[in-house]
């Protein structure tokens, strides 16, 4: 990942990295690259916010346009939220999301599901025939 901005400061200390400042990340392993008046990298948590007119664009077609995005690595979440009452933008290419597992060869139609009434714990909660019109 290579960060360009206008000022950088890295805290050992916290494991806090911060760019300021025309703000362009580009993650090339993700083929993204993300614009923002500010950056901030929390080492120790493994989560980036990015803020002030966020745009992130994937190469994929995905883009998003926010106030303030949060990205956590590990587990490639994304939260977005927008400035006061406006709104966040997304742009998916739905041929580019996944689709789901094709099914095998022959397996069409032979699914079968099995449901059964639970059995009633108390005989008064159970109607008999007798009472049915």
């Amino acid at each position: 990942m290579t960060i360009e901005s206008d000022l950088q400061q890295a805290d050992n200390r916290t494991g806090v990295i911060t760019a300021t400042g025309n703000v362009r990340i580009v993650y090339p392993d993700e083929r993204v690259v993300a614009t923002a008046r500010q950056a901030q990298y929390f080492s120790q948590e493994g989560l980036v916010i990015l803020s002030g007119d966020v745009d992130v664009i994937q190469s994929d077609g995905h883009s998003i346009k926010a106030e303030r995005v949060y990205y956590w690595v590990e587990n490639e979440r994304v939260k977005a939220e927008p400035l006061g009452e406006q709104q966040v933008f997304s742009k998916l290419k739905v041929d580019a999301l996944q689709k789901p597992a094709p099914v095998a060869p022959g397996a069409e139609g032979t699914a079968r599901s099995t449901v059964s009434a639970p059995e009633p714990s108390d005989p008064a909660d159970s109607t008999s025939g007798a009472n049915q019109p």
